[in-house]
């Protein structure tokens, strides 16, 4: 998946989401969850990986790569680190199945023989996000991914109306406030330029009601507290030092690591 930010950032919060895209979507496929796990005695990380819930009967393991510039050795890495990964977890799964979503069908890799043998089969599925049809005619999961390939010109509009769909239609897969937070995610990792108040007279929405808000607002104050904490061993630890206390020492009184207070050390000499 190379990490893509906006999908990274909604299979993560609403690993459901993918099951929209498939022809044949597993039980519990809400129970889902999303994981970025690494093949142990290896240099691969496979960045999506869908796991079934604890307990179901079924336990299908996904695969999803997106894919929104060319890459031709694609095949070659995904099936690889998707079987190597099966190899190593043989007692988590009865089923596998693998998902490569392309923003274009040109962005495809040209070699398709020397692995015809997944893409011919019916354990693999390849999306193609623009030839989903039009955004009024689909399903609103499926809007949600296409409004990812929207340009900035239009993508406020489309944003716009979803919204207003989302309001007067019923939903089944996704409650409604957590289909707006996709909605604002996906405005506020394509516009993040834009201020506050700005996403927010596009999409006419409150931002503060959004669980992004709240995220980015509850990790601005963990980074302020984390600035606070070190100017204040920036001060503290060179006075106890001065009493003879060992760097040691210092941690185990402020219950902190012993590398903070050697950097809060180092940087008031």
């Amino acid at each position: 998946m190379k990490r893509d930010s906006i999908y990274y950032q909604i299979f993560k919060r609403f690993p459901g989401l993918l099951f929209e895209l498939i022809d044949v979507p597993p039980p519990q496929a809400q129970n889902y969850r999303f994981e970025s796990l690494e093949v142990k005695e290896t240099a691969f990380r496979i960045d999506g990986v869908f796991l079934p819930p604890e307990g179901a009967t079924s336990r299908v393991i996904f695969f999803a790569e997106v894919q929104f510039q060319r890459d031709e050795a694609l095949y070659h890495r995904f099936f690889t680190e998707s079987l190597m990964y099966l190899n190593r977890n043989r007692s988590q799964y009865d089923d596998w199945f693998c998902v490569v979503i392309f923003s274009s069908r040109s962005l495809e890799p040209r070699d398709k023989k020397t692995h015809r043998i997944f893409l011919n089969s019916d354990q693999v599925q390849r999306i193609y996000l623009d030839e989903l049809g039009a955004t009024n005619q689909q399903p609103i999961g499926i809007n949600l991914m296409q409004l990812t390939l929207a340009s900035d010109e239009v993508m406020a509009q489309q944003a716009k109306q979803l919204i207003e769909r989302v309001k007067l239609e019923e939903t089944d897969t996704l409650p409604k406030n957590e289909i707006l937070d996709i909605i604002t995610t996906i405005a506020v990792y394509k516009f993040s330029s834009l201020s506050r108040e700005e996403v927010e007279a596009m999409l006419g929405l409150t931002l503060e009601q959004t669980r992004v808000y709240q995220e980015a607002k509850s990790e601005g104050r963990e980074e302020g507290r984390e600035e606070r904490e070190a100017e204040m061993l920036k001060l503290t630890v060179p006075l106890l030092l001065k009493t003879g206390m060992s760097m040691e020492q210092i941690a185990q009184h402020l219950n902190v690591d012993i590398e903070a207070v050697q950097i809060a050390a180092q940087s008031s000499t």
